[in-house]
């Protein structure tokens, strides 16, 4: 009944949601926002129905279960004289045992009809280009042979990049295009004013305002199909797992486009939007005088800036780790966790971005710069979708998001390139 139980709270909670998404639908709601949550209190109310489904088959199914078992044992003879014994220890048959037996050479003419009847009920149809029960590359690894409830999932990291704290985060639940003003007064300056003189009134105090625009580009992903079979004896929610990793895949996606996107009818990564700081002197190599070039590259307002960060990417990372100033010292510094210091390189804090060039000819392997002056605007979250119509009998699953990026202040951010040749 633990399934049941299970099952059963899925729903509350799905209940609960739905009524959270009507909630938020009031008379200052935009048409869009409105079918945004009308959707979703649908799509959850439609799993909700579709758990009912599953707990009414489950209940009818130990029903079943429960009179085979008080058959078998009115009928299971007991020592001494025959019928309404009970089983004895270990006597039902399991599918590790049943298998086991198969593997092990036993002919299936030979097993007896419960140790049939097992194998028969954990055999799951081939489908193409789905993930499967029956194929262990493809899904197998999860199906409930008497293995434990964890999965090896293989991690890559991807980068900071559409992560709050870095950048400045505009969050929108519309994608209507958005206008950045931009100003530029640093070669302006007050003057000496002699008694009696008139105020100056030529027009050149006048402040020039620029404007930079955000939209909201869309990206997805394919479709992930899995059967019917899988959804049905996999020891983990499908949805939850391969939800996660559509997520993860987004996120990739992301960081990639915020980091070097073109910025024409695309997000402006930041390495992109950054200007010019320093070329280094070599093809494949940084040093200490680069690195203060590329510092001082940058206006000393900019580097006051709480945002002032370095960027490079792990290998990166491991060249510039090894160099020292002019003392011996390490440009790294070791933070301590006690104190609730970061780790630092050159008294900066930095990020890792592997979507960011290695050391190479002509390559911007490194930036550095008020990080608040790079905008990226979210619209709403990223979408994890569940068609089971669509499909049917495979489920399929498949991400959306929207995002853009842009520098708005390039003499803010500068890169590091190493020499063409």
């Amino acid at each position: 009944m633990s399934k049941i139980k299970e099952l059963r709270e899925k729903q509350a909670r799905l209940v609960a949601e739905a009524r959270s998404r009507l909630d938020e639908i009031t008379d200052q709601t935009t048409e869009e926002r409105a079918k945004e949550l009308e959707a979703q209190h649908d799509a959850a109310m439609q799993e909700h129905d579709r758990l009912e489904q599953l707990i009414e088959r489950e209940e009818r199914l130990a029903k079943v279960e429960e009179r085979h078992r008080e058959h078998r044992q009115r009928e299971r003879p007991v020592s001494g004289g025959s019928g309404g014994g009970v089983d004895e220890p270990g006597a039902e048959v399991s599918y590790r045992h049943a298998f086991a037996r198969m593997i092990c050479g036993a002919e299936v003419q030979h097993m007896s009809d419960e140790e049939r009847a097992v194998l028969r009920a954990h055999t799951a149809s081939f489908e193409t280009r789905q993930q499967l029960a029956s194929v262990a590359a493809a899904g197998g690894y999860t199906v409930p042979t008497e293995l434990l409830n964890e999965i090896i999932k293989t991690l890559k990291a991807w980068g900071p990049m559409y992560d709050d704290g870095l950048c400045t985060v505009m969050q929108t639940s519309s994608g209507n295009p958005q206008t950045l003003p931009t100003v530029d007064d640093t070669d302006k300056s007050a003057d000496e004013h002699a008694e009696g003189s008139a105020l100056a009134d030529d027009n050149s105090g006048d402040v020039v305002f620029g404007q930079r625009a955000l939209s909201a580009y869309s990206f997805d992903t394919p479709f992930i199909k899995w059967s019917w079979e899988l959804d049905q004896d996999s020891i983990f929610s499908m949805e939850a797992l391969l939800g996660e990793l559509l997520g993860e895949r987004l996120g990739r996606l992301a960081n990639r486009r915020l980091t070097t996107g073109t910025g024409t009818n695309a997000p402006q990564g930041i390495v992109t939007g950054s200007s010019l700081g320093v070329t280094g002197a070599t093809v494949s190599g940084i040093s200490f005088d680069n690195v203060m070039e590329l510092e001082h590259s940058v206006n000393r307002a900019y580097r006051r800036s709480p945002k002032c960060t370095y960027m490079f990417n792990d290998k990166t990372f491991l060249a510039v780790r090894k160099l020292k100033d002019g003392e011996g010292n390490y440009l790294w510094q070791k933070g301590d966790v006690t104190r609730g210091a970061p780790d630092l390189f050159n008294n900066y804090r930095y990020a890792i971005n592997d979507d960011m060039d290695d050391l190479g000819p002509n390559r911007i392997p490194m930036i550095f710069g008020d990080f608040a002056k790079y905008y990226v605007r979210k619209v709403g979250q990223p979408i994890i979708g569940v068609l089971r119509e669509r499909f049917w009998p495979a489920v399929g699953i498949a991400g959306l998001i929207r995002f853009d990026g842009r520098v708005a202040d390039p003499s803010a951010i500068k890169h590091f390139r190493n020499a063409a040749s």
